[in-house]
């Protein structure tokens, strides 16, 4: 199997990376961790990588809005790079600070003349929310989810709330099969509402993929629950082989097999 190599893109309060770095060397990838600035200066850079990840954090502060400012920069200085990178067919990640860059940037749900299709915003509680959630794979059109149809991991953020700007945006992504990912109670039922849905969005909504399943973007952290000691109850549960987030890595890895 060829080894994939996996740019890290990192900037100012991005806090994620190494989790995620060492998530997709566990994999069995070669993973490295990019300033923006230094590909912004070299954006042919990223022809040597075949995974591009936005890791979680507060980039550049959410000073106004989350991911709003990276996402600017994606889209102003690397947008010819990020293009020719997913129709190589390549894969890109966004999680939590992630997520909302790639969808601020139009690379999950394209704006039309009238702007954004969909957003992430404030919590429904109005707080920000740490606490460990499930999910459950509800398409199978994005190759990260390949074989898995639940995880348990945790989340932490302020502005995790999907928000569709029609109803029919919402049922049209969903009917495209780009709502990958949903959040449930532990019985795996959706519609339980807060905690289990612990941001309010729309339609139990934790991740989406973009039309071609290749650019997966959702708010709870895969690379928070990669070895079974990350389990909050491990020790009375008992150990499992590996966390549950392990195989959404793995199967980035193997895309490329």
């Amino acid at each position: 199997m060829a080894t994939p190599y996996a740019l890290i893109l990192r900037g100012p309060g991005t806090n994620c990376d190494r989790e995620v770095e060492y998530a997709f060397t566990a994999a069995g990838a070669v993973a490295e961790r990019v300033h923006i600035q230094t590909l912004r200066e070299n954006p042919a850079r990223l022809r040597d990588f075949q995974i591009l990840v936005c890791p979680g954090g507060f980039s550049y502060g959410d000073d106004v809005g989350s991911g709003k400012i990276m996402a600017s920069q994606l889209e102003h200085f690397l947008s010819d790079a990020i293009r020719e990178f997913r129709d190589d067919e390549k894969l890109i990640l966004g999680i939590c600070n992630g997520f909302q860059t790639l969808l601020k940037a139009g690379l999950l749900v394209p704006p039309d003349e009238d702007g954004p299709l969909a957003t992430l915003t404030h919590n429904d509680s109005g707080r920000y929310v740490d606490r460990w959630v499930h999910l459950k794979v509800t398409s199978n059109k994005s190759p990260f989810l390949k074989d898995v149809q639940r995880m348990f991991v945790p989340m932490a953020h302020g502005e995790g709330n999907f928000v569709a700007r029609k109803e029919w945006i919402l049922k049209g992504l969903g009917q495209a099969g780009q709502v990958v990912l949903r959040y449930t109670d532990p019985n795996g039922n959706t519609g339980a509402g807060y905690p289990h849905t612990p941001n309010g969005s729309q339609d139990d909504i934790a991740g989406i993929c973009d039309a071609t399943g290749r650019v997966l973007g959702l708010m709870p952290h895969p690379e928070r629950h990669i070895l079974p000691t990350q389990h909050p109850r491990w020790t009375r549960e008992g150990l499992k082989q590996e966390g549950d987030g392990m195989q959404l890595f793995r199967n980035a890895v193997e895309y490329f097999g």
